[in-house]
């Protein structure tokens, strides 16, 4: 019992290892962890490393400091060793942005100091006077036909006078809390406005097909985007319905809801008041002379040196609704496309849903007079002929038609029945920017035109001057600058003149035959045509410019009649999803305008930068975003948002969780695209965009244009290229085609039965040929 009572304790776990009684440690533990802490290394006599323990690890992250193992000893033991940890860190961080900070200063272009914690840098190069100016413009012109704010960091004084909305008898909205006064509103003085239900305007107890919009309506977007606009938490599913309701499009199938006033956004303009309010202000003369005296105030951010101030011609008066002429010279209706490589089935659906969708007219005998109370719009299919960075030669323009009428997919549309609606043009880089006023005298002097987002493709000069390739240092004229007329077979192609080795570059390859000077089109997604991608980021503001009218791209297909978008006569595009910027997939821009004046300018200051997103932010620094209106992504691209996660517990219908199920659709709803057919294909919508995938054909069983006897020349050689001989004797069985059919292949297929002559178009009305 005693040996027990005086048994030795057993040792703790820290003392297991070690049986000697002397004490592990001295007094001076503080001095001793400081010259021996495993976290701490000496290398050498000039660095010294620090191992940092990573969380939920037991490994350690070693972070070099350039201290002297002196110096940092004796730090740690006056300030500790977590304090001069820190310490060392951010002295390390200062030596780096004091290193980089002088570099940009003495060895950049630019020869200044970085300014942390600024943001994006401006894009703006103009100054308030003449931001005023596009505004006043544009207001002039009837180009903003908008109820909507004017920012207040335009310092408009008085407000102007809007010749597009009508008069209202609302109490003036005074600014009176900044000094100066500043008018944030227009005063119209336009023709008034009836808005309608289409359904109404016809008898529809017996109609099968909707009505198409009156001639000469316009589509009130302020009310579309009251209803529609996703910074608000709107839903695509309701704005469809408000689209397709209000657009009369729901003939036949509408249900009982109680009054649908609010939702009406179509009308259309009556007798104009011809009487101009005057500018309501209080002692604007007093103010102006304070307000220009501050036009430089740091509330408008600038590059510097700024642009001479903006020449514009005279503001253009609207054309008076009650015109004999339908058809407006100043906004001429006009869809653009640009295209490059070889025709295919992408350009050949868009072109279909353009003549079933449009009022164009083919409804009427050929020949036959057309009413004289409707405009229809043309379609002008953009070719570049070779790949994004080449020149045309000579005869280009020969081998182009010549291309596009062996083209199966092409050739369709240069029969004589559609000369009048659908024009084939050339490309012409050179050419194209020398008609822009604000660009033929400086874009030679640019070291690239392929810029996009900020992101600049490599080119190098090349001595071969054999070598036809154009950048943005090309000032090589393959032709005289005046714009040829390509709508018939029978143009001949200008001539070119001789390059000179300033001229000519060359973008760097990437291999042999897949470099990006040598891509012509997208033909998978591995070889993807970037070049042609930003060169039509390009084109679609260059034509619209020159030329007005709507750019879309290739990969839309026409949902509907778009005759109430042609009715307002402002600027617009569309949101990028959820992003508060734009989408420039569809583009609607005024010949000559103000606007497009201020965004040449400000591109070709800025590297010649036209992404959609880099325009955002011009538009947005320049306080012009209510200019070029961004209208919700449901009226062009109702699936976006759900492809990207959003809205989906209440999505639209067809439901797309990516945009390859217009292709491919999920096995679960492979049954609605055959039972809904095209009305029940995103109702409401003017147009979808599928977002490339130029790879994925419309109609995998049918992969060719089947569009009857009339064009059967065409079938037989993309059968044959698809190697699916045409028997005309022997019927095609059904069993040789696919079970479930996609949307894109339901929809091909109701377009070429409409140009074959077996089903109407969307509005019931038959082709005649």
């Amino acid at each position: 019992m005693p040996s027990f009572f005086n048994a030795t304790p057993r040792p703790s776990f820290r003392d297991k290892a070690r049986l000697s009684p002397l004490p592990s440690h001295t007094f001076h533990e503080k001095e001793y962890f400081a010259q021996n802490s495993s976290t701490t290394t000496f290398p050498s006599g000039w660095l010294t490393f620090i191992l940092i323990p990573i969380p939920l690890t037991h490994r350690r992250l070693k972070i070099v400091l350039p201290i002297s193992p002196r110096i940092w000893q004796l730090s740690t033991s006056r300030l500790g060793r977590k304090t001069a940890s820190t310490l060392g860190c951010f002295l390390f961080m200062l030596c780096i942005f004091l290193t980089f900070a002088v570099g940009k200063r003495f060895g950049s272009s630019s020869k200044t100091w970085p300014q942390p914690f600024q943001g994006d840098p401006p894009s703006l190069v103009f100054d308030r006077q003449d931001l005023r100016k596009v505004w006043e413009w544009e207001i002039a012109s009837g180009h903003y036909p908008s109820s909507e704010k004017i920012p207040q960091e335009i310092g408009f004084t008085s407000p102007p006078r809007n010749p597009s909305v009508p008069p209202r008898d609302s109490r003036i909205r005074l600014s009176s809390l900044q000094a100066p006064f500043l008018a944030d509103y227009a005063v119209g003085y336009g023709p008034q406005r009836r808005y309608y239900d289409p359904l109404n305007e016809t008898d529809s107890r017996h109609q099968a097909y909707p009505p198409r919009p009156l001639s000469g309506s316009v589509a009130d977007l302020d009310v579309i985007m009251e209803h529609c606009n996703f910074s608000t938490s709107k839903y695509v599913r309701d704005c469809l319905e408000v689209l397709r309701v209000g657009g009369g499009l729901d003939n036949g199938k509408r249900t009982r809801r109680g009054s649908i006033d609010n939702w009406k956004y179509l009308y259309v303009e009556d007798t104009v008041n011809k009487t101009a309010p005057s500018r309501a202000s209080p002692k604007p003369d007093l103010y102006r002379p304070h307000l220009n005296k501050n036009d430089d105030v740091v509330t408008i951010r600038q590059k510097t040196p700024l642009e001479p101030p903006l020449k514009l011609s005279p503001p253009r008066a609207p054309t008076s609704p009650t015109g004999d002429d339908p058809c407006d010279p100043d906004h001429p209706r006009i869809f653009h496309m640009f295209w490059a490589g070889p025709f295919t089935d992408k350009p050949y659906a868009a072109l279909l849903s353009y003549l079933y969708t449009q009022n164009l007219g083919l409804h009427h005998p050929e020949g036959a007079p057309q009413p004289k109370n409707v405009c229809r719009p043309q379609f002008w299919v953009w070719v570049n002929p070779g790949p994004a960075a080449a020149v045309p030669n000579p005869t280009a323009l020969r081998e182009m038609f010549t291309t596009l009428r062996k083209n199966p997919w092409s050739s369709p549309f240069l029969h004589r029945r559609f000369k009048d609606v659908i024009k084939f043009k050339m490309w012409n880089t050179t050419e194209q920017l020398d008609g822009i006023p604000e660009l033929k005298d400086e874009w030679r002097n640019l070291e690239d035109l392929f810029n996009s987002g900020g992101y600049k493709f490599n080119v190098k000069p090349v001595n071969n001057p054999a070598t036809s390739v154009v950048s943005g240092s090309s000032a090589s004229a393959p032709g005289p600058t005046k714009p040829a007329s390509l709508e018939d077979d029978t143009a001949t192609a200008p001539e070119a003149a001789p390059s000179t080795e300033k001229e000519v570059v060359e973008v760097e390859e990437e291999k042999e035959g897949t470099g990006l000077k040598e891509l012509l089109g997208s033909k998978s997604e591995a070889s993807y045509d970037r070049l042609s991608v930003i060169l039509s980021d390009l084109a679609r503001f260059v034509l619209l410019h020159r030329f007005g009218g709507i750019y879309l791209d290739a990969d839309t297909m026409f949902l509907r009649d778009w005759e109430e978008l042609w009715g307002w006569k402002g600027a617009f595009a569309y949101r990028w999803s959820r992003l508060p910027v734009y989408n420039t997939a569809v583009l609607k821009l005024n010949k000559g305008s103000a606007l497009g004046s201020f965004l040449f300018r400000t591109a070709l200051r800025n590297g010649m930068d036209l992404h959609p997103m880099t325009v955002a932010k011009y538009t947005k620094d320049a306080y012009l975003e209510p200019l070029l209106l961004r209208l919700p992504d449901a009226l062009f691209d109702a699936a976006w948002l759900n492809t990207e996660w959003y809205q989906r517990e209440r999505p639209p219908y067809p439901y797309f969780t990516a945009f390859k199920d217009f292709f491919e659709s999920p096995s679960s709803d492979g049954a609605a695209p055959q039972a809904l057919g095209f009305s029940g294909f995103f109702r409401g919508a003017f147009s979808y965009h599928y977002h490339n995938n130029w790879w994925e054909p419309f109609d995998p069983a049918r992969n060719f244009p089947d569009l009857g006897p009339r064009f059967i020349n065409g079938e037989r050689a993309a059968r044959a290229k698809a190697q699916q001989p045409l028997d005309l004797e022997e019927e095609e069985d059904v069993s040789q085609d696919r079970r479930d059919l996609s949307w894109a292949t339901v929809l091909k297929r109701t377009l070429e039965a409409y140009v074959r002559g077996e089903i109407p178009n969307m509005y019931g009305e038959w082709l005649e040929w």
